[in-house]
């Protein structure tokens, strides 16, 4: 199994970076998510509700412990997230494309994070058209 199958395969998920505006990918993404049947957290210390799904401020507040996180911010806000990670027990971290800064890869290499750097919506997509 690859690093994609392998996180593919984890039920319990965080989006950081999860949004309430329809345009914008951290809600596409939160959205896709859950319709495909993950358990998933929305993170964003901006937003209070996403269609009456209650946000997060951060990852140390979710309820539970995700077994991957999907990083939908910037690579300034991306570092500070995947050392969050490191600091929370959290392995594997699932970087969308924007999200994928040199620095954030190399710091979550460094704190020995699992890491993927592509569109999970597009691998999600790619992985069931494969099984059919």
């Amino acid at each position: 199994m690859s690093a994609i199958q392998d996180m593919l395969a984890m039920k319990t998920w965080a989006v950081v970076g999860a949004n309430n505006n329809p345009e914008k990918f951290g809600y596409k993404i939160y959205k896709f998510m859950k319709q495909a049947g993950y358990d998933v957290y929305p993170v964003n210390p901006g937003v209070a509700e996403i269609d009456g799904d209650h946000c997060y401020a951060s990852l140390k507040d979710l309820p539970v412990k995700p077994e991957a996180v999907d990083v939908v911010v910037p690579p300034r806000i991306g570092v500070d997230i995947v050392r969050e990670c490191a600091e929370l027990g959290i392995k594997n971290v699932w970087l969308q494309p924007g999200a994928d800064g040199p620095e954030v890869v190399k710091t979550a290499c460094e704190l020995g994070l699992n890491v993927v750097q592509a569109c999970v919506m597009r691998e999600k997509c790619r992985e069931q058209a494969e099984k059919s």
